[in-house]
């Protein structure tokens, strides 16, 4: 009885340290090399759903390589090693049964640079779908309306549809490129710097737009501006020298973090 008494207590006050929200991403004893390059190590991360999750640290870190391991675009790299596991609604991501193609059907991608194909708006945001065999012209426009809506920008370009993406705005191409990810109808978002590119007008738009995004998506942000990480993430992991020295809520990591390392970093001292 005393045992079936302390689980329940012990999963009481798991739960109301995490919240409600199940993990979407659970990276366990985590280890990475690009070659004899040591660059993440035992990383152990609960990411939960429907939360913005920020990634911060100095360059060189490990920020961007972590997201890229979670969809598994690093293995682009040939060079690569990995160790521990990565489990994606609770299925281990490096099993060989698991395709990559289908992880990253759930997984989508937003990278640094806005990087919209040379074709038009509307061909840019129906080619996840048309991949997928989706050839009904009705279904399509009404995806393509739908995710423009979902990235916050149909109004600036429904009248553009058939015009190149390159023909707008850096910001806007960005939100094109948001929209492309939500074509697909993915359960993660991964963003990448999204807004390091940008001016703080169309930076402003992307960050609404993901506080918007995070009801019906679970986001996971690498950010080098702190103040941004602060803005917007419910959840913040600081990365130093390929480790995880401390995530917590957000509110706690700028306000009182328990590790100098953060509280040096997040006050300027390095980085």
């Amino acid at each position: 009885m005393t045992m079936n008494s302390s689980a329940i207590t012990s999963d009481t006050v798991m739960e109301k340290e995490l919240g409600n929200s199940k993990s979407v991403y659970k990276t366990n004893q985590l280890n990475l090399w690009y070659g004899s390059n040591h660059a993440l190590k035992n990383i152990d991360l609960d990411i939960r759903e429907n939360e913005v999750t920020a990634i911060i640290g100095p360059s060189g870190c490990g920020k961007s390589t972590y997201i890229k391991t979670l969809n598994r675009m690093v293995e682009l790299v040939p060079s690569v090693k990995t160790s521990g596991e990565i489990l994606y609604r609770g299925r281990n991501i490096f099993e060989k049964s698991y395709g990559v193609e289908e992880l990253r059907t759930r997984v989508g991608m937003v990278f640094q640079k806005p990087n919209p194909f040379p074709k038009s708006i509307y061909d840019n945001v129906a080619y996840g779908p048309r991949i997928h065999g989706i050839k009904n012209k009705k279904i399509l426009d009404e995806i393509v309306e739908k995710s423009l809506r979902g990235a916050a920008i149909w109004d600036e370009v429904k009248d553009r549809l058939n015009e190149n993406a390159y023909s707008v705005s850096g910001g806007q191409q960005q939100r094109i490129c948001i929209a492309r990810a939500l074509a697909i109808e993915p359960d993660v978002i991964l963003m990448d710097e999204p807004t390091s590119a940008l001016d703080p007008i169309s930076t402003l738009k992307i960050e609404e737009l993901v506080q918007e995004l995070k009801k019906d998506y679970s986001i996971i942000i690498v950010t080098h501006n702190m103040q941004q990480a602060a803005r917007i993430s419910d959840k913040t992991a600081f990365f130093l020298n390929g480790e995880v020295v401390e995530y917590d809520k957000t509110d706690t990591i700028f306000s009182n973090p328990s590790d100098k390392r953060t509280e040096d970093y997040i006050s300027g001292r390095f980085g």
